[in-house]
């Protein structure tokens, strides 16, 4: 291994290993040399951006995150993505790029103390003319009163904020912090990613060369299911089990003895993760609900997070079942209240019952459809205003100029309707996006809706032959 350069970080493995509890400054540690039998995943920490498997949406040649590392102008950001796909080892490349101080808290464990601490670490390094990155790992743990401790020293360029999350920064990350970060998506590791990571770590193993036959490899990769650090330190498991039963190459069957159970997490058979949800989701779709409580029995048992597979059954109910059964939706989402109070295994039940009841109910997907269509309108569409009849007067001006004139109050009008009236923007036609499916309750939608269209055609009828006569009697 060549030698580590003054500024990499302390040992930490390839995709994590952020100290918990305390800010962890590393910064003195950096040239320390790899213990002996250091673990496979920080033996193939990558050395620069170049070294890094996947992401190359963000680190291919252009891309924003390697336009940042290349700028030499750090800027905050928040990296949102899966377990095990680089968030922690992006920042610390971050911060050896820009020879800054790196400073990392874990928000599972930290507090106000360690972000005070890492404050007073980054205004110690600013004396010394030295810049900082404050690393947060798990960022969303924190509450907005921790998240806000951040914005003073972030405006005042005492660090520079790199925050990571699992979840979607958009509801778990305060707006004022969001304002002030750059979201970049990382991307669960492909199969391709993964199987360089896996030839890599072979290479790179202790002791004597360990084969793999193709059929272990496949697995082992679809086992790790787009994470790179669960590919590794499985793939030492395994090679540990191999050895000591004195095996110089790993088969399939072997793999699945070594790995016992935690194998059919997503891989018994060659299926993955994404297949298994795939396969759940077409059994609920298929109306089939022997299928779908196996896949979701298989899941649960592999250890798939029951939550994961509770916010996927809510939006199953919305894109397959909408109003064709309302109460799906609600279903599922009591479902999903139901395990966060009973947790495993009692809450599993509530999702097995959801899931049952939303593989018989009656399927629509037409809300699902209607709103891709108008969502593809809006993007291709210029920017229509208002009509002036649907815009709000608070103020005498806005009277003035014509605003909410000739606005039709459907309460006032027969049948709680104003026939003829329009709400989309001029000189658009009716599009007619939401088509009733001729299933459950979009039946009695659609009767209405045909209705309500009637009631319109007649009206606009009506209004078109006055017009015309009025047209006659002036001439």
């Amino acid at each position: 291994m060549p030698p580590r350069k003054p500024s990499e970080t302390a040992p930490a493995d390839l995709f994590g290993g952020v100290t918990a509890g305390a800010a962890a400054v590393h910064d003195a540690a950096r040239a320390a040399p790899l213990p002996a039998g250091a673990p496979l995943a920080e033996r193939l920490r990558p050395r620069s951006i170049d070294e890094v498997i996947g992401q190359q949406h963000l680190l291919g040649p252009g891309k924003p995150l390697r336009v940042a590392f290349e700028s030499g102008r750090p800027h905050s950001m928040i990296f949102w993505g899966p377990p095990g796909v680089g968030k922690t080892t992006l920042a610390r490349l971050m911060a050896d790029a820009f020879d800054s101080q790196f400073i990392a808290i874990s928000a599972v464990l930290g507090g106000v103390k360690e972000i005070r601490e890492a404050v007073a670490a980054a205004q110690l390094a600013q004396q010394q003319g030295r810049r900082t990155i404050l690393f947060v790992d798990e960022v969303h743990r924190f509450n907005k009163s921790q998240q806000d401790a951040f914005l003073p020293h972030v405006e005042s360029g005492l660090f520079t904020f790199i925050g990571a999350t699992t979840e979607n920064p958009s509801f778990e990350v305060n707006g004022a912090l969001l304002s002030r970060a750059r979201v970049y998506v990382l991307e669960p590791l492909s199969a391709d990613d993964l199987g360089c990571l896996f030839d890599r770590a072979l290479v790179a193993l202790d002791g004597a060369p360990m084969g793999f036959d193709a059929a272990a490899r496949e697995r082992l990769i679809g086992w790790a299911d787009g994470d790179g650090r669960r590919l590794l330190n499985s793939l030492e498991i395994v090679v540990d089990a191999a050895r000591a039963a004195g095996r110089g190459e790993v088969d399939g069957a072997f793999l699945e003895t070594a790995l016992s159970q935690n194998l059919r997490r997503f891989d018994k058979g060659g299926e993955a993760f994404y297949d298994q949800i795939s396969a759940l989701h077409k059994s609920v779709r298929g109306s089939n609900p022997d299928a779908t409580l196996y896949w979701l029995a298989r899941m649960l048992d592999g250890g798939a997070d029951a939550r994961y597979l509770a916010r996927r059954l809510i939006r199953m109910a919305s894109e397959d079942i909408g109003n064709a059964d309302p109460r799906a939706l609600q279903l599922a989402i009591d479902a999903a209240d139901t395990y966060e109070r009973l947790g495993t295994p009692e809450g599993e039940l509530a999702l097995a019952q959801a899931a049952v009841y939303m593989a018989m109910a009656p399927k629509s997907n037409a809300v699902y459809m209607a709103w891709n269509e108008v969502r593809a309108f809006i993007r291709n569409d210029q920017s229509r205003p208002v009509p002036m009849h649907l815009r709000n007067a608070p103020t005498k001006l806005m009277k003035e100029l014509g605003y909410g004139e000739q606005y039709r109050y459907a309460h006032d009008e027969p049948d709680a309707y104003a026939a003829g009236a329009t709400y989309l923007p001029e000189g658009m036609a009716e599009p007619c996006w939401y088509r009733p499916a001729p299933r459950g309750m979009e039946i009695k939608i659609g009767e209405k809706l045909a209705w309500l269209r009637s009631l319109d055609a007649a009206a606009r009828s009506t209004g078109s032959d006055s017009a015309a006569g009025e047209s006659e009697r002036s001439d």
